[in-house]
């Protein structure tokens, strides 16, 4: 069967190595582990569980952990994908046919080679496959964000009816004044800060990856450069 014109290229000796992201993810998530187990130790989740009877850090708690996963799960794929590529660049033409290409990288110089009517074609798809499920993400991202300006609005809220409803001031009832007004600013401060952290947390996270696809794409359409000058000098 003929052989697909990518695989007649390989790369020189020496190339740099594939950048350990599903290694890194995996150091990040038990340091996160780490955390969690000491915060639980230190009693801080009881305490934010407690202070908050909207139930949002437990939401923000809950998406970010989530989130987080997706993260480890596509920075696995994406090293995957970039080990691929490498792979078919460094095969041999001899014995490797068309059927036995893998990968993003091999179907955007296949539709490259075939020519299509729409050049931008093989490129828009190459970018879906490695930057598109990351907008999803990033808009979860900003959901933490606002999840925790809605706490935010929801305690001070709650603040301003219980100052509303005081008749008169007693001195004698002091402490049961303040306990009352600095749960609505607990919520607040609290589902604020989660929001916050959370965001920031994940918000490293999908930068990494958006960096390693943004190189994965770069040095695809850099051989599918090469490729479609081979093409045309045909």
């Amino acid at each position: 069967m003929k052989t697909l014109p990518f695989m007649r290229r390989a790369p020189k000796d020496g190339a740099p190595a594939i950048e350990p992201i599903w290694l890194e993810w995996l150091t990040l998530g038990g340091l996160l582990v780490f955390a969690t187990w000491l915060l639980g130790v230190r009693g801080v989740w009881g305490l934010l569980l407690r202070s908050d009877p909207t139930g949002l850090t437990l939401v923000i708690l809950v998406v970010f952990a989530t989130a987080t996963l997706w993260c480890g799960a596509r920075s696995r794929e994406l090293q995957r994908q970039r080990r691929l590529m490498d792979d078919a660049l460094r095969r041999p033409v001899a014995g490797h046919a068309a059927h036995d290409v893998d990968g993003w990288a091999a179907s955007y110089w296949a539709a490259l080679a075939a020519s299509p009517r729409d050049a931008d074609a093989p490129l828009d798809l190459l970018l879906e496959q490695a930057q598109g499920p990351h907008h999803t993400a990033w808009w979860v991202n900003a959901i933490q964000l606002k999840l925790g300006l809605l706490g935010k609005v929801i305690g001070f809220s709650i603040l301003a009816i219980q100052i509303g409803q005081l008749q008169s001031f007693d001195p004698n009832q002091t402490q049961d004044l303040l306990r009352t007004l600095t749960s609505g600013l607990g919520i607040a401060l609290l589902t604020t800060m989660v929001g916050l952290v959370g965001n920031i947390l994940l918000g490293l996270q999908l930068t990494r990856l958006d960096r390693y696809a943004d190189t994965l794409v770069a040095d695809c359409q850099r051989h599918g450069l090469r490729l479609a000058r081979r093409i045309d000098g045909a």
